[in-house]
């Protein structure tokens, strides 16, 4: 098989593509295997509406349900049995591309419960639990940007677990998830652990910033609000890379941990689906292109690319003062950013917690109808 030429021109200019998707079907049916040979695809991430998308329309785990079901098994046990089987078997088939890349891509990350986001100690329990479960080492643990979350990534990256850290949504939230980094490996070293196995990410969310911006603009309503709509996400995530080289290519408490082994937390931008029909759909991909950068990517954007992509190569490097100047002006025109940020951070937490509730529930319902079918075919006694 042959790699999309638009894909590989976004690889080749320092980009890792990552599939934001997971489900058994595209483990059974070969289509994550497809997309690695033709689309470039070096890594997966999940998120709890991922698979709650994934299990409540597929009949692939249906089999699996009723066993869980039948042994007594509670729901939060099976809903993770399901879960890492299924990072499990997805780091199996990304492993040539993590051997490939020395540990840098080949990844797949999976979510602690999102229940947790606010609990550092519970946060940093359960990231172990999935290392041991999972038992790979290609794989990531994403742990939530919050306040709580930061000194979990702190906790977790000190016992030398790779870490995903998501949910971030201002570049000044992210200079705190890499000072959380550097602390974890500075942890990390005085333990005497080897620091070259130990990776990080930054997922910066960028579509979702739009769509909250542009609905405060338009709610504004003045020429210059409207103005400003689609403009917010992209500066958003310039600024976030500006300060990862700012701390990773100029900074001195990461140069002395390099020499060590320390690797870089590269930043990753995620929510890259265009939600407006009115903006290009590929621009949160193209408009994001610099080295040492990982773009997460649902499938139909995937596609998009591969079609009608333009990769012209790096398109942030010198675009910070007017990435600031956007800002600058969004805010001016009425917008409270810090306000904008925080609204996403606790919706996110939010709806990762709504679909963690719903697998849930749907795995309850499933031992129900399990339990019922037992009875009605127990002998009478």
């Amino acid at each position: 098989m042959t790699q999309n030429s638009v894909l590989s021109a976004l690889s080749a200019a320092g980009v890792s593509v990552w599939l934001d998707d997971l489900s058994r079907d595209r483990l059974i049916s070969g289509n994550l295997q497809r997309l690695i040979d033709t689309r470039s695809v070096v890594g997966v991430t999940t998120n709890p509406s991922i698979f709650q998308h994934a299990i409540s329309h597929s009949d692939a785990y249906t089999q699996q349900l009723a066993a869980l079901a039948a042994s007594g098994a509670d729901a939060d046990s099976a809903i993770r049995t399901i879960v890492t089987d299924d990072v499990r078997t997805a780091c199996d088939v990304l492993r040539p591309q993590w051997a490939a890349s020395d540990g840098v891509d080949g990844r797949v990350s999976i979510e602690v419960d999102p229940r947790l986001a606010y609990d550092t100690e519970a946060t940093v329990n359960q990231a172990l639990e999935l290392w041991k479960i999972v038992d790979r080492p290609n794989l990531f643990i994403k742990i939530p940007a919050t306040r709580a979350g930061l000194s979990a990534i702190t906790g977790t990256v000190g016992q030398g677990i790779s870490v995903n850290v998501t949910l971030i949504f201002s570049a000044e939230r992210h200079r705190q998830v890499m000072d959380a980094y550097l602390t974890g490996l500075e942890a990390a070293h005085q333990a005497g652990r080897d620091l070259s196995e130990i990776h990080s990410v930054a997922s910066l969310f960028v579509s979702r910033v739009d769509t909250e911006v542009d609905q405060r603009l338009e709610a504004i309503g003045t020429d210059t609000a409207t103005a400003l709509r689609g403009q917010a996400a992209i500066a958003n995530a310039r600024l976030a890379y500006a300060a990862y080289q700012e701390v990773f290519e100029g900074g001195t408490r990461y140069a002395a941990l390099s020499n060590v082994g320390g690797r870089v937390q590269r930043p990753l931008w995620a929510s890259t689906g265009v939600k407006n029909p009115a903006y290009p759909d590929t621009q949160y991909v193209t408009e994001l292109v610099a080295p040492h950068t990982v773009s997460t990517i649902p499938e139909h954007t995937l596609e998009s690319l591969a079609d009608h992509g333009v990769i012209v190569g790096d398109a942030i490097t010198g675009t910070v003062e007017q990435a600031r100047t956007v800002l600058d002006e969004v805010g001016a025109a009425g917008v409270d950013l810090a306000d904008v940020f925080a609204v996403l951070e606790r919706d996110g937490v939010a709806r990762f917690a709504d679909s963690w509730h719903q697998l849930l529930d749907a795995y309850s319902t499933s031992a129900k109808t399990v339990e019922g079918a037992a009875g009605r075919g127990a002998p009478d006694r």
